[in-house]
Protein backbone atom coordinates (compact mmCIF):
# COMPACT_ATOMS: atom_id res chain seq x y z
CA UNK A 1 0.00 0.00 0.00
CA UNK A 2 1.22 3.33 -1.00
CA UNK A 3 0.85 6.41 2.07
CA UNK A 4 1.68 9.24 -0.62
CA UNK A 5 -0.62 11.58 1.44
CA UNK A 6 2.02 11.10 4.28
CA UNK A 7 5.28 11.04 1.80
CA UNK A 8 6.24 8.29 1.32
CA UNK A 9 6.06 5.51 -1.10
CA UNK A 10 7.38 2.34 0.38
CA UNK A 11 5.70 -0.04 1.34
CA UNK A 12 7.54 -1.40 4.57
CA UNK A 13 4.68 -3.76 5.71
CA UNK A 14 4.64 -5.26 2.10
CA UNK A 15 8.02 -6.95 2.05
CA UNK A 16 7.29 -8.34 5.29
CA UNK A 17 6.91 -12.22 4.25
CA UNK A 18 9.83 -12.71 2.40
CA UNK A 19 12.26 -11.07 5.30
CA UNK A 20 10.07 -12.73 8.07
CA UNK A 21 10.80 -15.92 5.94
CA UNK A 22 14.46 -15.01 5.37
CA UNK A 23 14.81 -14.59 9.56
CA UNK A 24 13.33 -17.75 10.19
CA UNK A 25 15.52 -19.58 8.14
CA UNK A 26 18.87 -17.77 9.23
CA UNK A 27 17.43 -17.90 12.85
CA UNK A 28 16.49 -21.54 12.48
CA UNK A 29 19.57 -22.82 10.51
CA UNK A 30 21.71 -21.20 13.35
CA UNK A 31 20.31 -23.04 16.06
CA UNK A 32 20.32 -26.25 14.19
CA UNK A 33 24.13 -25.80 13.90
CA UNK A 34 24.36 -24.42 17.34
CA UNK A 35 23.66 -28.28 18.39
CA UNK A 36 26.20 -29.76 15.83
CA UNK A 37 29.37 -31.63 17.05
CA UNK A 38 31.98 -28.91 18.48
CA UNK A 39 34.72 -28.17 15.36
CA UNK A 40 32.79 -30.29 12.60
CA UNK A 41 33.04 -28.28 9.50
CA UNK A 42 32.51 -29.46 5.72
CA UNK A 43 34.56 -28.45 2.30
CA UNK A 44 32.97 -27.13 -0.55
CA UNK A 45 35.25 -26.06 -3.22
CA UNK A 46 38.28 -25.90 -1.67
CA UNK A 47 36.82 -23.58 0.88
CA UNK A 48 36.16 -25.15 4.95
CA UNK A 49 32.93 -23.84 5.89
CA UNK A 50 31.98 -24.90 9.72
CA UNK A 51 28.50 -26.46 10.62
CA UNK A 52 29.35 -26.59 13.90
CA UNK A 53 30.10 -24.46 16.88
CA UNK A 54 33.83 -23.55 17.19
CA UNK A 55 34.22 -22.71 20.93
CA UNK A 56 37.15 -21.41 22.47
CA UNK A 57 39.59 -21.72 25.42
CA UNK A 58 36.95 -19.98 27.65
CA UNK A 59 34.29 -22.82 26.76
CA UNK A 60 36.08 -26.03 26.15
CA UNK A 61 38.39 -25.98 27.94
CA UNK A 62 42.21 -25.59 27.53
CA UNK A 63 45.96 -23.90 27.26
CA UNK A 64 46.40 -20.33 25.68
CA UNK A 65 49.65 -18.97 24.93
CA UNK A 66 51.12 -15.77 24.00
CA UNK A 67 54.59 -16.21 22.63
CA UNK A 68 56.73 -13.81 21.03
CA UNK A 69 59.59 -15.30 19.12
CA UNK A 70 62.93 -13.97 18.84
CA UNK A 71 63.08 -14.69 14.90
CA UNK A 72 60.35 -13.84 11.75
CA UNK A 73 57.80 -17.04 11.82
CA UNK A 74 54.77 -16.84 9.81
CA UNK A 75 51.89 -18.51 11.34
CA UNK A 76 51.93 -21.40 9.52
CA UNK A 77 55.46 -23.03 10.25
CA UNK A 78 54.08 -22.37 14.32
CA UNK A 79 51.25 -24.69 13.83
CA UNK A 80 52.98 -27.43 11.96
CA UNK A 81 55.77 -27.13 14.92
CA UNK A 82 52.61 -27.93 17.32
CA UNK A 83 51.02 -29.98 15.42
CA UNK A 84 54.56 -32.18 15.50
CA UNK A 85 54.64 -32.56 19.12
CA UNK A 86 52.78 -35.77 20.36
CA UNK A 87 49.53 -35.21 23.01
CA UNK A 88 48.51 -32.21 21.64
CA UNK A 89 45.50 -31.89 19.32
CA UNK A 90 43.63 -29.12 17.35
CA UNK A 91 46.16 -26.38 17.71
CA UNK A 92 44.88 -22.72 17.00
CA UNK A 93 47.70 -20.06 15.94
CA UNK A 94 46.78 -16.62 15.85
CA UNK A 95 48.55 -13.86 15.08
CA UNK A 96 48.47 -10.77 17.22
CA UNK A 97 51.30 -8.70 16.84
CA UNK A 98 52.00 -6.38 14.05
CA UNK A 99 53.49 -7.09 10.87
CA UNK A 100 56.85 -6.96 11.58
CA UNK A 101 55.98 -9.08 14.61
CA UNK A 102 56.32 -12.65 15.44
CA UNK A 103 53.60 -12.88 18.01
CA UNK A 104 51.17 -15.45 18.83
CA UNK A 105 48.01 -16.65 20.41
CA UNK A 106 49.27 -20.72 20.78
CA UNK A 107 45.84 -22.26 21.76
CA UNK A 108 45.58 -26.39 22.80
CA UNK A 109 43.04 -28.47 23.78
CA UNK A 110 44.49 -29.82 26.74
CA UNK A 111 44.67 -27.99 29.48
CA UNK A 112 46.35 -30.57 32.41
CA UNK A 113 49.59 -33.03 32.51
CA UNK A 114 47.76 -34.72 35.37
CA UNK A 115 45.00 -37.31 34.38
CA UNK A 116 43.28 -38.84 37.03
CA UNK A 117 45.88 -41.90 37.24
CA UNK A 118 48.47 -39.91 37.71
CA UNK A 119 46.52 -37.84 40.61
CA UNK A 120 46.15 -41.34 42.29
CA UNK A 121 49.92 -42.42 41.99
CA UNK A 122 50.88 -39.18 43.23
CA UNK A 123 48.72 -39.21 46.28
CA UNK A 124 49.68 -43.02 47.45
CA UNK A 125 53.14 -42.04 46.74
CA UNK A 126 52.85 -39.11 49.39
CA UNK A 127 51.28 -41.63 51.64
CA UNK A 128 47.40 -40.20 52.01
CA UNK A 129 44.25 -41.55 50.87
CA UNK A 130 41.80 -39.14 48.93
CA UNK A 131 39.54 -39.57 46.07
CA UNK A 132 38.09 -37.76 43.30
CA UNK A 133 34.83 -36.56 41.70
CA UNK A 134 33.90 -38.34 38.65
CA UNK A 135 32.54 -35.75 36.18
CA UNK A 136 30.28 -38.48 34.07
CA UNK A 137 28.59 -39.51 37.27
CA UNK A 138 28.65 -36.68 39.60
CA UNK A 139 29.93 -38.97 42.34
CA UNK A 140 32.68 -38.95 44.76
CA UNK A 141 35.21 -41.97 43.99
CA UNK A 142 37.04 -42.91 47.28
CA UNK A 143 41.07 -44.00 46.51
CA UNK A 144 42.36 -47.62 46.98
CA UNK A 145 43.48 -48.44 51.06
CA UNK A 146 47.43 -47.60 51.04
CA UNK A 147 49.50 -50.28 51.93
CA UNK A 148 50.51 -50.67 54.95
CA UNK A 149 54.16 -51.80 54.09
CA UNK A 150 55.66 -48.96 52.51
CA UNK A 151 53.12 -46.47 54.82
CA UNK A 152 53.41 -47.66 57.94
CA UNK A 153 51.99 -45.56 60.88
CA UNK A 154 55.04 -44.09 61.62
CA UNK A 155 55.05 -42.03 58.08
CA UNK A 156 54.16 -38.41 58.38
CA UNK A 157 50.64 -38.58 56.26
CA UNK A 158 49.62 -34.87 55.09
CA UNK A 159 46.20 -34.02 55.62
CA UNK A 160 44.87 -32.77 52.53
CA UNK A 161 46.71 -33.19 48.69
CA UNK A 162 45.42 -30.44 45.64
CA UNK A 163 45.90 -29.99 42.48
CA UNK A 164 45.11 -26.84 40.58
CA UNK A 165 42.96 -26.91 37.67
CA UNK A 166 45.61 -26.74 35.44
CA UNK A 167 48.20 -29.46 36.76
CA UNK A 168 50.56 -26.65 37.16
CA UNK A 169 51.20 -26.61 41.29
CA UNK A 170 50.77 -29.01 44.20
CA UNK A 171 50.02 -28.17 47.72
CA UNK A 172 50.80 -30.64 50.29
CA UNK A 173 49.50 -29.84 54.22
CA UNK A 174 50.83 -31.09 57.27
CA UNK A 175 50.14 -30.55 60.85
CA UNK A 176 53.65 -31.00 61.50
CA UNK A 177 56.08 -28.26 60.61
CA UNK A 178 58.00 -30.03 57.71
CA UNK A 179 61.97 -30.49 58.31
CA UNK A 180 64.31 -30.73 55.13
CA UNK A 181 63.86 -34.43 55.01
CA UNK A 182 59.89 -34.29 54.89
CA UNK A 183 60.44 -31.49 51.71
CA UNK A 184 62.84 -33.86 49.85
CA UNK A 185 60.62 -36.77 50.38
CA UNK A 186 57.92 -35.08 48.86
CA UNK A 187 59.89 -33.94 45.68
CA UNK A 188 61.20 -37.45 45.15
CA UNK A 189 57.44 -38.79 45.70
CA UNK A 190 56.34 -36.50 42.93
CA UNK A 191 59.57 -37.27 41.14
CA UNK A 192 58.56 -41.34 40.99
CA UNK A 193 54.96 -40.66 39.56
CA UNK A 194 56.57 -39.50 36.40
CA UNK A 195 55.63 -35.83 37.51
CA UNK A 196 58.44 -33.64 36.38
CA UNK A 197 58.83 -30.23 38.21
CA UNK A 198 58.69 -26.95 36.27
CA UNK A 199 62.86 -26.23 36.76
CA UNK A 200 62.04 -22.78 38.20
CA UNK A 201 64.60 -20.78 40.11
CA UNK A 202 64.85 -17.79 42.27
CA UNK A 203 66.79 -14.37 42.19
CA UNK A 204 69.84 -16.37 43.43
CA UNK A 205 69.87 -18.76 40.87
CA UNK A 206 68.87 -21.95 42.74
CA UNK A 207 65.82 -24.26 42.37
CA UNK A 208 62.21 -22.30 43.52
CA UNK A 209 60.01 -25.57 42.85
CA UNK A 210 59.25 -26.14 46.49
CA UNK A 211 58.35 -23.68 49.32
CA UNK A 212 57.10 -24.46 52.69
CA UNK A 213 54.04 -22.00 54.39
CA UNK A 214 52.44 -21.65 57.15
CA UNK A 215 51.29 -19.99 60.21
CA UNK A 216 49.54 -17.41 58.61
CA UNK A 217 46.25 -15.79 59.70
CA UNK A 218 44.22 -18.33 57.67
CA UNK A 219 46.36 -21.84 58.66
CA UNK A 220 47.26 -21.48 62.49
CA UNK A 221 47.56 -24.77 63.09
CA UNK A 222 49.12 -26.23 59.67
CA UNK A 223 51.58 -26.30 57.34
CA UNK A 224 51.76 -26.94 53.37
CA UNK A 225 54.88 -27.18 51.02
CA UNK A 226 53.72 -25.97 47.30
CA UNK A 227 55.32 -27.37 44.86
CA UNK A 228 55.43 -25.95 40.99
CA UNK A 229 55.08 -28.88 38.40
CA UNK A 230 55.57 -28.43 34.69
CA UNK A 231 52.11 -27.63 33.15
CA UNK A 232 50.86 -28.18 29.14
CA UNK A 233 52.42 -24.80 28.44
CA UNK A 234 56.06 -25.43 29.55
CA UNK A 235 55.73 -28.85 28.23
CA UNK A 236 54.58 -27.15 24.93
CA UNK A 237 57.77 -24.31 24.95
CA UNK A 238 60.47 -26.78 25.54
CA UNK A 239 59.42 -29.09 22.43
CA UNK A 240 59.21 -25.65 20.06
CA UNK A 241 62.34 -24.74 21.53
CA UNK A 242 63.98 -28.26 20.73
CA UNK A 243 62.02 -28.29 17.10
CA UNK A 244 62.57 -24.77 16.64
CA UNK A 245 65.75 -23.62 18.36
CA UNK A 246 66.52 -21.81 21.46
CA UNK A 247 67.55 -18.54 19.24
CA UNK A 248 64.21 -18.67 17.95
CA UNK A 249 61.65 -19.88 20.93
CA UNK A 250 61.75 -17.43 23.81
CA UNK A 251 62.23 -18.79 27.64
CA UNK A 252 59.07 -17.87 28.72
CA UNK A 253 55.63 -17.38 27.24
CA UNK A 254 54.27 -13.84 27.76
CA UNK A 255 50.82 -14.67 28.89
CA UNK A 256 49.72 -18.35 29.81
CA UNK A 257 46.19 -19.21 30.69
CA UNK A 258 44.00 -22.49 30.91
CA UNK A 259 40.55 -23.21 31.56
CA UNK A 260 39.47 -26.52 32.65
CA UNK A 261 36.65 -28.75 30.77
CA UNK A 262 34.14 -28.63 33.78
CA UNK A 263 34.99 -24.46 34.11
CA UNK A 264 34.49 -24.24 30.52
CA UNK A 265 30.70 -25.87 30.41
CA UNK A 266 30.02 -23.81 33.76
CA UNK A 267 31.00 -20.58 31.44
CA UNK A 268 28.85 -21.86 28.56
CA UNK A 269 26.19 -22.25 30.72
CA UNK A 270 26.40 -18.92 32.20
CA UNK A 271 26.87 -17.32 28.92
CA UNK A 272 23.46 -18.63 27.41
CA UNK A 273 21.42 -17.99 31.04
CA UNK A 274 23.21 -14.29 30.79
CA UNK A 275 21.49 -13.73 27.07
CA UNK A 276 17.89 -15.62 28.09
CA UNK A 277 17.30 -13.13 31.15
CA UNK A 278 18.83 -10.09 29.39
CA UNK A 279 15.91 -11.00 26.82
CA UNK A 280 13.26 -11.37 29.49
CA UNK A 281 14.09 -8.73 31.28
CA UNK A 282 14.01 -6.61 28.23
CA UNK A 283 10.84 -8.01 27.51
CA UNK A 284 8.86 -7.21 30.51
CA UNK A 285 10.41 -3.63 29.92
CA UNK A 286 8.68 -2.99 26.92
CA UNK A 287 5.52 -4.64 27.68
CA UNK A 288 5.59 -2.25 30.54
CA UNK A 289 6.39 0.89 28.60
CA UNK A 290 4.32 0.33 25.61
CA UNK A 291 1.48 -2.62 25.72
CA UNK A 292 1.85 -6.35 25.83
CA UNK A 293 1.44 -7.07 22.41
CA UNK A 294 4.32 -5.00 21.42
CA UNK A 295 6.72 -7.22 23.45
CA UNK A 296 6.40 -10.41 22.08
CA UNK A 297 7.69 -9.13 18.40
CA UNK A 298 10.90 -7.55 19.84
CA UNK A 299 11.85 -10.36 21.75
CA UNK A 300 11.46 -12.63 18.59
CA UNK A 301 13.86 -9.76 17.04
CA UNK A 302 16.21 -9.70 19.61
CA UNK A 303 16.69 -13.71 19.27
CA UNK A 304 16.81 -13.47 15.97
CA UNK A 305 19.60 -11.12 15.97
CA UNK A 306 21.91 -13.20 18.25
CA UNK A 307 21.08 -16.25 16.35
CA UNK A 308 22.37 -15.07 13.09
CA UNK A 309 25.20 -13.63 14.95
CA UNK A 310 26.07 -17.34 15.99
CA UNK A 311 25.29 -18.63 12.44
CA UNK A 312 27.79 -16.22 11.21
CA UNK A 313 30.71 -17.39 13.58
CA UNK A 314 30.01 -21.07 12.86
CA UNK A 315 29.71 -21.03 9.06
CA UNK A 316 33.25 -18.69 8.93
CA UNK A 317 34.69 -21.21 11.46
CA UNK A 318 35.17 -18.26 14.36
CA UNK A 319 35.95 -19.16 17.80
CA UNK A 320 32.89 -18.31 19.85
CA UNK A 321 34.49 -17.03 23.30
CA UNK A 322 33.37 -14.87 25.98
CA UNK A 323 34.08 -11.93 24.23
CA UNK A 324 31.13 -13.44 21.29
CA UNK A 325 29.17 -13.09 24.06
CA UNK A 326 29.58 -9.51 25.66
CA UNK A 327 29.25 -8.64 21.78
CA UNK A 328 25.75 -10.12 21.65
CA UNK A 329 25.12 -8.70 24.79
CA UNK A 330 26.00 -5.40 23.69
CA UNK A 331 23.85 -6.12 20.15
CA UNK A 332 20.83 -6.92 22.27
CA UNK A 333 20.91 -3.44 24.00
CA UNK A 334 21.18 -1.79 20.56
CA UNK A 335 18.85 -3.97 18.88
CA UNK A 336 16.27 -2.74 21.12
CA UNK A 337 16.79 0.86 21.43
CA UNK A 338 16.27 0.87 17.82
CA UNK A 339 13.34 -0.85 18.24
CA UNK A 340 11.99 0.95 21.10
CA UNK A 341 12.68 3.83 18.76
CA UNK A 342 10.23 2.33 16.09
CA UNK A 343 7.41 1.55 18.41
CA UNK A 344 7.33 4.90 20.51
CA UNK A 345 6.99 6.69 16.78
CA UNK A 346 4.12 4.29 16.28
CA UNK A 347 2.34 4.98 19.32
CA UNK A 348 2.65 8.89 18.79
CA UNK A 349 1.27 8.23 15.54
CA UNK A 350 -1.99 5.88 16.76
CA UNK A 351 -2.79 9.10 18.34
CA UNK A 352 -2.15 11.79 16.14
CA UNK A 353 -3.56 9.57 12.87
CA UNK A 354 -7.17 7.84 13.95
CA UNK A 355 -8.41 7.29 10.68
CA UNK A 356 -5.78 4.90 9.88
CA UNK A 357 -5.68 1.53 10.03
CA UNK A 358 -2.88 -0.46 12.31
CA UNK A 359 -0.60 -1.22 9.04
CA UNK A 360 -0.82 2.14 7.68
CA UNK A 361 0.61 3.75 10.98
CA UNK A 362 3.41 1.11 11.12
CA UNK A 363 4.51 1.97 7.87
CA UNK A 364 4.03 5.66 8.48
CA UNK A 365 6.13 5.19 11.49
CA UNK A 366 9.11 2.96 9.97
CA UNK A 367 9.32 6.09 7.24
CA UNK A 368 9.31 8.62 9.40
CA UNK A 369 12.28 6.91 11.25
CA UNK A 370 13.75 5.93 8.28
CA UNK A 371 16.56 8.70 7.99
CA UNK A 372 17.70 8.73 11.35
CA UNK A 373 17.95 5.07 11.34
CA UNK A 374 20.04 5.20 8.29
CA UNK A 375 22.34 7.68 9.70
CA UNK A 376 22.45 6.21 13.48
CA UNK A 377 23.42 2.43 11.78
CA UNK A 378 25.31 4.18 9.17
CA UNK A 379 28.40 5.91 11.25
CA UNK A 380 28.02 2.50 13.86
CA UNK A 381 28.68 0.28 10.98
CA UNK A 382 31.74 2.70 9.92
CA UNK A 383 33.21 3.19 13.18
CA UNK A 384 33.04 -1.15 13.75
CA UNK A 385 34.82 -2.00 10.30
CA UNK A 386 37.76 0.17 10.87
CA UNK A 387 38.27 -2.07 14.09
CA UNK A 388 37.65 -5.06 12.10
CA UNK A 389 40.17 -4.23 9.04
CA UNK A 390 42.68 -2.80 11.54
CA UNK A 391 42.62 -4.98 14.45
CA UNK A 392 43.90 -8.42 15.02
CA UNK A 393 43.04 -11.43 17.05
CA UNK A 394 39.84 -10.81 19.55
CA UNK A 395 39.32 -7.06 18.33
CA UNK A 396 38.62 -8.73 15.44
CA UNK A 397 36.02 -11.12 16.19
CA UNK A 398 34.44 -8.94 18.05
CA UNK A 399 33.86 -6.18 15.84
CA UNK A 400 32.62 -8.77 13.13
CA UNK A 401 30.10 -9.54 15.64
CA UNK A 402 29.08 -6.22 16.05
CA UNK A 403 29.48 -5.58 12.51
CA UNK A 404 27.04 -8.37 11.70
CA UNK A 405 24.72 -7.73 14.91
CA UNK A 406 24.39 -4.44 13.74
CA UNK A 407 22.99 -5.19 10.08
CA UNK A 408 20.92 -7.95 11.79
CA UNK A 409 19.55 -5.29 14.14
CA UNK A 410 18.78 -2.64 11.87
CA UNK A 411 16.46 -4.63 9.38
CA UNK A 412 14.73 -6.90 12.24
CA UNK A 413 13.57 -3.74 13.92
CA UNK A 414 11.84 -2.82 10.71
CA UNK A 415 10.90 -5.94 8.76
CA UNK A 416 10.39 -8.44 12.08
CA UNK A 417 9.39 -6.46 15.38
CA UNK A 418 7.13 -4.07 13.75
CA UNK A 419 5.73 -6.71 11.22
CA UNK A 420 5.28 -9.30 14.16
CA UNK A 421 3.47 -6.95 16.41
CA UNK A 422 0.47 -6.00 13.42
CA UNK A 423 0.41 -9.75 13.32
CA UNK A 424 -0.10 -10.52 16.37
CA UNK A 425 -2.62 -7.53 17.34
CA UNK A 426 -4.69 -8.53 14.38
CA UNK A 427 -4.62 -12.72 15.55
CA UNK A 428 -5.21 -12.42 19.17
CA UNK A 429 -6.82 -8.96 19.88
CA UNK A 430 -9.11 -9.06 16.77
CA UNK A 431 -12.01 -10.59 18.53
CA UNK A 432 -12.25 -7.51 20.30
CA UNK A 433 -12.58 -5.69 17.43
CA UNK A 434 -15.42 -7.63 15.92
CA UNK A 435 -16.96 -7.18 19.08
CA UNK A 436 -16.89 -3.03 18.78
CA UNK A 437 -17.43 -3.51 15.07
CA UNK A 438 -20.43 -0.84 15.55
CA UNK A 439 -18.32 1.79 17.29
CA UNK A 440 -15.40 1.29 14.70
CA UNK A 441 -18.36 2.13 12.21
CA UNK A 442 -19.38 5.20 13.49
CA UNK A 443 -15.90 6.50 14.05
CA UNK A 444 -15.20 5.95 17.66
CA UNK A 445 -11.23 4.96 18.40
CA UNK A 446 -10.40 1.04 18.55
CA UNK A 447 -7.26 -0.69 18.68
CA UNK A 448 -4.06 0.04 20.31
CA UNK A 449 -3.98 3.81 20.90
CA UNK A 450 -7.63 4.56 19.76
CA UNK A 451 -6.47 3.98 15.89
CA UNK A 452 -9.11 2.03 13.70
CA UNK A 453 -8.51 -1.94 13.44
CA UNK A 454 -8.06 -3.25 9.73
CA UNK A 455 -10.79 -4.34 7.37
CA UNK A 456 -10.72 -7.82 8.13
CA UNK A 457 -11.62 -6.98 11.85
CA UNK A 458 -14.73 -4.86 10.60
CA UNK A 459 -16.28 -7.84 9.26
Amino acid sequence: MELIKHGTRIDFMGQRKFWITLSMILAIGSLILSFMPPGAQVTIGGMAIGVGPNYGTDFRGGTELEVHFKKPLAAAQVREAVESIPGFSRPDVVSVGGADESRYLIRVQEHSTLDEPTKLKLRQSLCFRGGYDDEQTGKFVQDPELDKGRCPDSVVKPTEVKFSPGGDKLAVRYEVKPDDALVETVKNAIISSGVSLRGAVDERGQSADVSVKGHDASQAKEYRIEVQLKSKGDYLLDELRSKLGADVVPPAADKVEWVGPRAGKQLRDAAVKSVMFAIIFIMAYVAFRFDLRFAPGGIIALGHDAFVVIGVFIVTRREITLSTIAAILTIVSYSMSDTVIIYDRIRENLSKHRGLTFYEIINLSVSETLSRTILTSGSVLLSIAAFFFYGTGALKDFALSLFVGVIAGTYSSIFVAAPMTEWIDRKFFGASATRRKKIARTGATVGIGGAKHQKQHQV
